[in-house]
């Protein structure tokens, strides 16, 4: 019914206003035409968390965020274009997975050949035992080394180190924790100390049992499973750092790195760790240092040490898990009933600091820097036990003619007619 009226009710509506609506119509295809849409976004991305600290980030964790945002502006530059599309992220995420996919991949395959057990190292324990007290001169100073790096890679400064402990500890024993030197080849380059009666063993770590019932352990099974971050700075390193607490608190005795030179005997000392810088004005250490280490076992430092490293591991700040770490320990510590432990000045092991290691190296220049060298080298060889040579900056160094370095290598070699200095 309604579509008998339909027609002749167009043809009432007066022309006028059929044209207004026709105008209408043409103004609104006009504007839907040439009309620019912006696709900005609601909200723009959420920055990582890596990058941008929060107002309440504590100064230490404000560094970390600066360090990290260093090694990666590029995702920075991503988030922050001003009219951002789905393919540009598509791309630049697709482009970022491909750099770093690999550069994770060789992390993960270092991490796993660090960790691999071999057959020896599930004997660690009983091998440990067996070496401290299968002799008739049972080892009453034990010394313990870690190395876990390449066999290629253990020069001669390293066997420097061992040569100077044994020449100030002829009756000492030293267990040197390493996969690449517990090997035949390894056991020839450790013959001739052990050709001349000198008690030293490299055992491939059993790092299962050696963590085994201490805090470490969570942590390590973590690191397995992949859920831990190893960071940027080298995984054996920080194993070392860790291994070093773990062996000392299990075992009791003494811990050197590997660019050490003994110069004393250490039987004297005893539950002891060394300041690495003193503050001139108050007369208090500023930071303390790992690299040797003096404890009896099951000492409550060192499970706090252990404790710490389990508790605030950051693979990307170098020493954060080891100079660092026992300088924040013992500065919550110190005074507290039931630590009974002894911080040395660093005259003890670090009579040289990192910045000025290079002019223990240089010979004297003239007669006033000859003097110099002279008392320097005397008040080293009066005060000092132990004298770090800080490999990162040393290892390129010519020891030259009538240096403190060329002094002390004399004063503290076994095999004094080697060429070892030539190549230190």
């Amino acid at each position: 019914m309604f579509s008998k009226f339909k027609k002749p009710f167009l043809f009432l509506v007066p022309t006028s206003i059929l044209a207004f609506l026709l105008l209408l119509c043409l103004a609104y295809n006009g504007f839907s035409v040439f009309c620019v849409v912006i696709p900005f976004p609601a909200k723009l991305p959420k920055e990582p968390s890596t990058f941008w600290p929060s107002s309440s980030s504590s100064s230490s964790s404000s560094l970390m965020f600066a360090v990290k945002e260093e090694s990666a502006p590029s995702i920075l530059k991503t988030q922050l274009k001003l009219l951002p599309q789905k393919s540009d992220f598509e791309v630049k995420s697709s482009s970022n997975s491909s750099t770093q996919f690999p550069r994770k991949m060789r992390k993960n395959r270092r991490l796993l050949k660090i960790l691999k057990s071999k057959p020896s190292s599930r004997a660690f324990s009983a091998r440990v035992k067996e070496f401290f007290n299968g002799s008739s001169l049972n080892c009453k100073i034990r010394f313990f080394m870690t190395w876990i790096a390449s066999l290629n890679s253990f020069g001669e400064r390293e066997l420097f180190t061992i040569q100077s402990l044994f020449k100030s500890h002829p009756r000492g024993c030293l267990v040197l924790i390493s996969n690449s030197m517990d090997s035949s080849e390894g056991f020839e380059i450790l013959r001739p100390f052990s050709d001349l009666g000198f008690r030293v063993i490299a055992i491939s770590p059993d790092f299962d049992f050696i963590f085994k019932n201490t805090l470490a352990e969570s942590w390590f099974d973590k690191l397995k499973k992949g859920n831990v971050e190893p960071g940027e700075v080298s995984i054996g390193q920080n194993l070392s750092n860790l291994l070093r607490l773990v062996i000392l608190y299990k075992f009791g005795g003494i811990y050197i790195d590997s660019d050490v030179i003994v110069l004393k005997s250490f039987r004297s000392l005893r539950n002891v760790i060394g300041a690495q810088t003193m503050d001139l004005e108050s007369g208090n250490w500023s930071r303390l240092n790992n690299a040797v280490m003096v404890f009896d076992k099951k000492h409550p430092l060192l499970y706090k040490f252990i404790e710490e490293f389990a508790l605030t591991f950051d693979g990307n700040k170098w020493g954060h898990n080891g100079p660092y770490l026992v300088s924040r320990v013992v500065a919550r510590v110190s005074g507290r009933p039931g630590f009974n432990f002894t911080v040395l000045p660093p005259s003890a092991f670090y009579p040289v600091d990192w910045t000025k290691v290079p002019g223990f190296f240089h010979g004297p220049q003239y007669e006033f820097h000859s003097k110099w060298l002279l008392s320097k080298l005397q008040e080293v060889r009066e005060r000092s036990f132990a004298l770090h040579l800080w490999n990162r900056q040393s290892r390129k160094l010519k020891i030259e003619e009538g240096s403190i370095i060329s002094h002390i290598l004399k004063d503290n070699c076994v095999f004094c007619n080697s060429s070892v200095a030539a190549n230190l």
